[in-house]
C-alpha cells in the first residue's frame, strides 16, 4: 500500500494527515473548519484515497494557516506515499461538471511544483470560508507534492459549486494519474529515469 504520513506542528496549527492512495474513499476529517471538512470528504471520496485529517489551528484568528497548513501536510503525505512513483500513470485530466459549474483539472506528477489556476470565483465567502483560500490551498498542496496542476473554471457562478467541483476534479484527475499502468509497472514513467 502506498501511505504517507505527516505530523506538522507550528505556532499556528498542530496537525496530523494520514494518506493512502491505494484506500476506497474513507475519510476522518476534522480541521476546525466545516466547508473545509466538506472539500476533504469530498476530495477523499472522489479520489478513492484513504484520508484522515486532525487539526488544530488559531482558528480564532481565520482559517488561512489551517487550510495553507493542512495543505502543506497533505503534499508532503501524497509525495512520501507516491516515493518513486514506479508505474504510475503520471498524466490525467477531468472535466468536471457540477450544475451550472464546469471545471477542467490536469496534472504532471512531473516532481516540479507548479499551479495555474484560473478560477474567477464571485463571493468573497461561502458561509464563513474565505473563498481565495481556495487558490493558497491547491498552490500549498502543489508546491510539496511536486506535481504540475492545472486548474481551470469552464463555466459557473455558484460560489459553492465551483469550489466543489475543484476538488472533485482534481481529486479524480490524481486519481487516474497515480494509478499503476500494467504495462509499465517497473518503470519510472520519465526519459530521466527519475521523476
Amino acid at each position: 500500500m502506498r501511505k504517507g504520513e505527516i505530523s506538522r506542528k507550528t505556532g499556528e496549527t498542530d496537525i496530523k494527515v494520514s494518506l493512502n492512495l491505494d484506500g476506497k474513499g474513507i475519510s476522518e476529517i476534522e480541521s476546525g473548519c466545516g466547508f473545509l471538512d466538506h472539500m476533504l470528504n469530498l476530495f477523499s471520496k472522489h479520489s478513492k484515497f484513504d484520508l484522515t485529517v486532525k487539526c488544530k489551528g488559531d482558528t480564532n484568528v481565520d482559517y488561512h494557516h489551517t487550510v495553507e497548513d493542512i495543505a502543506i501536510s497533505l503534499g508532503q503525505a501524497f509525495r512520501e506515499a507516491l516515493a518513486d512513483k514506479k508505474g504510475i500513470k503520471r498524466y490525467a485530466d477531468t472535466y468536471l461538471p457540477m450544475d451550472e459549474t464546469l471545471v477542467l483539472s490536469a496534472v504532471d506528477i512531473s516532481g516540479r511544483g507548479v499551479l495555474r489556476y484560473a478560477v474567477n470565483i464571485l463571493a468573497f465567502k461561502v458561509g464563513d470560508f474565505d473563498t481565495e483560500l481556495c487558490e493558497e490551498f491547491w498552490q500549498a498542496f502543489v508546491r510539496e507534492a511536486g506535481i504540475a496542476l492545472h486548474i481551470r473554471l469552464i463555466d459557473g457562478t455558484n460560489s459553492h459549486h465551483i469550489i466543489e467541483a475543484v476538488f472533485k476534479s482534481v481529486a479524480r484527475t490524481l486519481r487516474s494519474a497515480v494509478e499503476i499502468d500494467k504495462e509499465f509497472s517497473d518503470e519510472i514513467p520519465s526519459t530521466k529515469g527519475v521523476l
